[in-house]
């Protein structure tokens, strides 16, 4: 690797109950100053170093430009600086001809390391398959699946995550919000369009958890404030409508939504008393389950028979894995942490919640919901110390700063009020916004990744909102949906990064082409 150098530079939409057709990006939203006392300068730094990888037999020469972008309100004003890095292949001779693409994800309020350092980025931390990695010395090795064979590559971390802080007279928590942090997403990318000579770029979204749920809004933005048109949006481990996720009283939905999951996990973890030899036709059959009977029996509430809950329970055994006495006394309705916690209990097991293969053990064992989600620990060690080890050693950036995994408090410091809930008080949903994006754009390509034991965002939930966008014919066939035996973060297992890797960039390829 070869240092170039360090430069220093003094460097969301209309409401749901509105059809999609109808809608529109809002002005960007005003930020409430802070006290002066807590103003940040506002200035840029970037550090610019020069690299290669061997992908697919060639050797790709690459230029990583890791520095912070200064935000600005519409009165010019300092508000923020996102931290990035940027991969640009460096021997293409018209980079206005290569497809640029912008990642990030969620949480809301999570740093952009797991799809930097995990899945796509040219450097990747070494985990084991589906279980805890042992702690330091971590592996930090080449990404032989790196998407820097199909598209220039733009990491972005959210305000108050990475090194991204609020700069001027603002405070991080002005950003905290869906239409805050959409709007920032928004200057952020016009700005790195305009600097770097790619408005005639292809341009494609990619989004991870609540980076769905912001490329929605944010594909929106970007083609009805700022008339940038995209290529392609890619969600993986998608939620659009966060109704789908909650047990909210009196909603069954999300109970008919999550048995598939239920489904696959059972059957992975061999917990089942009659175990198909084949996952997939086991959950097509949960599937057409989820949305007859049970729904119908889920439907009638009270009024459902003492007969009839005991032949639902028993067909629910035979999904879930779980005992007929706890489905009935569960009154046919088991949440997604009663599931985790039960499943495994006479092994002293609780699952994951991210990813349910990753397994942890439950202390209480009689503890009615999961404790914690096991997936974090077996994975956040290696993350964390490598993303700060790469930032300071090969990036040349970072040395005496704090790079933050979380803006701290997630979702419950986040604004969901305003464009995204209707006229009472309701789960967020995006779900318009990417029916106005595609119908703004009808070229525009959307392709969503789905893992069976991801238990954060279950596949079924997600074909469920894809199919009910209310999209011409012509519209809906420009989403396809791909599904892989991992869980949300399907690149921890090394079968399914090269899936990942390969559909993307097939993707890339077609929606590049179609134009």
């Amino acid at each position: 690797m070869k240092t170039r150098g360090v430069l220093t530079a003094g460097m969301v939409i209309a409401s749901l109950a509105a059809p999609a057709a109808q809608q529109a990006a809002p002005p960007a939203p005003t930020l409430t100053p802070a006290p002066a006392t807590s103003a940040v300068p506002a200035h840029e730094d970037w550090s610019i170093t020069d690299h290669t990888i061997k992908l697919g037999g060639q050797t790709i020469p690459y230029r990583a430009s890791a520095g912070t972008t200064l935000l600005k309100d519409d009165k010019g004003e300092s508000t923020g600086l996102l931290y990035s890095v940027a991969y640009t292949r460096s021997d293409v001779k018209d980079a206005s001809q290569r497809p640029v693409a912008f990642l990030y994800n969620g949480g809301p309020g999570s740093a952009t390391m797991w799809l930097h350092m995990g899945a796509f980025g040219p450097r990747r931390v070494w985990t084991v398959n589906g279980e805890f990695t042992p702690p330091a010395p971590y592996r930090l090795v080449d990404n032989t699946e790196s998407l820097l064979d199909k598209t220039d590559l733009v990491f972005i971390d959210a305000m108050g995550t990475g090194y991204s802080r609020a700069a001027g007279k603002a405070q991080e928590r002005d950003f905290y919000g869906i239409d805050e942090d959409a709007s920032a997403f928004a200057q952020f990318i016009v700005t790195y369009l305009s600097r770097n000579d790619r408005w005639n770029s292809p341009k494609f979204l990619i989004g991870e958890s609540y980076g769905t749920f912001r490329s929605a809004v944010l594909g929106n933005v970007l083609q009805q404030r700022y008339n940038v048109h995209l290529n392609g949006i890619c969600l993986i481990s998608s939620v659009l409508d966060l109704s789908t996720l909650t047990f909210a009283p009196g909603d069954d939905r999300p109970y008919e939504y999550y048995l598939p999951s239920y489904a696959a996990v059972a059957w992975y973890f061999k917990a089942l008393k009659n175990r198909p030899a084949s996952l997939e036709p086991f959950l097509e059959e949960a599937r057409h389950y989820a949305v007859s009977e049970y729904a119908a029996a889920l439907a009638k509430g009270a009024k459902i028979s003492a007969l009839d809950k005991a032949a639902v329970a028993k067909r629910l055994a035979d999904f879930t894995g779980l005992g007929e006495d706890y489905l009935i006394r569960a009154d046919l309705r088991v949440t997604l942490g009663q599931f985790n916690a039960e499943l495994m209990r006479s092994r002293g097991l609780t699952a994951g919640r991210i990813d349910a293969r990753f397994t942890g053990y439950t202390h209480d064992l009689l503890t009615e919901t999961a404790e914690s989600d096991p997936e974090g620990p077996a994975v956040g060690g290696a993350f964390t110390a490598l993303i700060n080890q790469y930032n300071r050693d090969e990036l040349k950036f970072g040395q005496d700063r704090d790079y933050r995994n979380t803006s701290g408090g997630g979702a419950w410091n986040w604004t969901w009020s305003g464009a995204y809930r209707g006229g009472f008080p309701s789960a967020p949903n995006s779900q318009n916004a990417l029916a106005q994006a595609m119908l703004t754009n009808p070229k525009l390509l959307v392709e969503v990744e789905n893992g069976y034991y991801d238990m954060a965002t279950p596949f079924f939930a997600t074909e469920f909102t894809m199919t009910h966008l209310g999209l011409p014919a012509d519209v809906q066939k420009n989403i396809k949906l791909d599904y892989y035996n991992a869980g949300h973060m399907m690149y921890l297992q090394d079968d399914d990064r090269v899936h990942l890797h390969d559909n993307i960039a097939a993707f890339i390829d077609r929606a590049t082409k179609a134009n």
